[in-house]
């Protein structure tokens, strides 16, 4: 049998057995879809979707252009990427994934950027943001505001180093002379300015159009997201069912030993490796295990950001011609750095805070830029009026839909 019929039988033989088991288990997997719906209307929607528009909007009216002529000589020597790969990277911190990928993307397309350096950028702008790492995995998961500090130090000097190690990736010779022309190149107003301008006069859309479509491709991005988000919460949960999960946590508990983890915490770095939000709760709820073997697993599969977010980020890198492939392999890289970094981080940042694992002395996270408490205060008001949010901009969105449809019928 040739390798292209077996790999059809593979994939509908477990198509096939996904099937079953939601037929067999129709409550668990209503329970699962809820929790991936529950995570999407309240957080994930309203905390992406003004990051989104307002980065839309920024291409089209040329300030990223403008900050790209403004970062070319750190960006370019740096990770071989463009200036406007800094804009990129900002934003994919902010607000999170996969809207690193959405921008590099719209940047290719846009032929700011080649296909090789659309790889290297897209492999170190995906990242959680910090309302997730602090609100939903250190406040809501394991209650304690300090683990987010290590939790996000190690999450991001770990993406800088996988930009690091990523800008060998393609032909090194083509981009050297521009790289180190770059490196001695001074910082130019008058020329970002420039960029800036000729960006405006390209782009021929009115203000209302330029916002609608940015309303548009935003709210068409976040529902794909929601889409997986549902799709991998109820997988995650019927292969725990089937026992897929407790078996390939028996595997992976052979190598925990080996750098001195417990294995009980095989399961959840399993279920992590699937969905990271159910990763999170699972390994916050592991009883007689050090708090530093749980963030260094909860510091590897946030960096991997589970097969849920690649999968997300997989869609959109399916509209251009940049591979997934590196994007994989960087994501593995991010979670060893990641691991890695919150391993060696730890002592210093305990002996700093006083104790990592002493959550009752609430301390302001980013003293004395927030309050304390900020993060406790912010989860609350989006699980109230997150959802009201959602619907009220799903209602825009059709409405925009519904004119636009009109128009062209008419």
């Amino acid at each position: 049998m040739s390798y292209s019929k077996m790999k059809t039988l593979f994939f509908a033989f477990i198509i096939s057995l996904l099937a079953l088991s939601l037929i067999l288990n129709p409550q668990a997997s209503f329970e699962a879809s809820l929790r991936g719906l529950k995570m999407w209307w309240e957080i994930v929607f309203p905390s992406l979707l003004p990051f989104l528009i307002i980065s839309e909007l920024l291409i089209g009216f040329g300030v990223v252009a403008f900050i790209g002529v403004l970062l070319e000589p750190l960006m370019r020597p740096l990770f071989r990427v463009p200036g406007v790969g800094g804009f990129v990277w900002a934003m994919g911190m902010a607000s999170g994934y996969p809207s690193g990928a959405k921008l590099t993307v719209r940047l290719r397309k846009d032929n700011q950027i080649t296909a090789y350096e659309a790889e290297r950028l897209v492999s170190f702008t995906n990242s959680s943001n910090p309302l997730f790492i602090f609100g939903a995995i250190a406040v809501g998961f394991f209650h304690n505001a300090k683990v987010g500090i290590i939790l996000a130090l190690a999450h991001y000097l770990g993406n800088i180093c996988v930009g690091l190690v990523m800008r060998f990736h393609g032909p090194y010779y083509k981009g050297k002379k521009m790289e180190r022309h770059s490196a001695f190149k001074g910082i130019s107003l008058r020329k970002a300015f420039s960029e800036l301008h000729q960006t405006r006069l390209k782009n021929q859309k009115p203000l209302g159009k330029l916002l609608g479509d940015a309303v548009l491709s935003s709210v068409q991005t976040l529902l794909m997201v929601g889409g997986f988000l549902i799709l991998f919460s109820v997988l995650n949960s019927m292969l725990a069912l089937i026992g897929v999960t407790a078996l390939l946590a028996s595997l992976l508990g052979l190598l925990l030993p080996l750098f001195q983890i417990s294995t009980e915490l095989s399961i959840p770095l399993i279920s992590g490796i699937f969905e990271i939000t159910l990763g999170g709760k699972l390994t916050s709820e592991v009883m007689h295990v050090s708090l530093m073997d749980q963030i260094i697993i909860t510091s590897f599969f946030l960096a991997f950001s589970g097969l849920s977010v690649q999968a997300q980020v997989a869609s959109i890198l399916a509209e251009s011609d940049i591979r997934f492939k590196p994007f994989f392999i960087a994501r593995i890289m991010h979670g060893c750095f990641a691991a890695l970094i919150t391993f060696l981080l730890w002592k210093p940042i305990d002996k700093k805070l006083n104790g990592l694992e002493n959550a009752s002395i609430d301390i302001p996270v980013f003293a004395p830029f927030l309050p304390a408490g900020f993060w406790e205060k912010l989860m609350t008001n989006l699980e109230v009026y997150g959802p009201i949010f959602t619907l009220a901009v799903l209602w825009v969105y059709l409405i925009i839909l519904l004119t636009r449809r009109l128009k062209t019928v008419s």
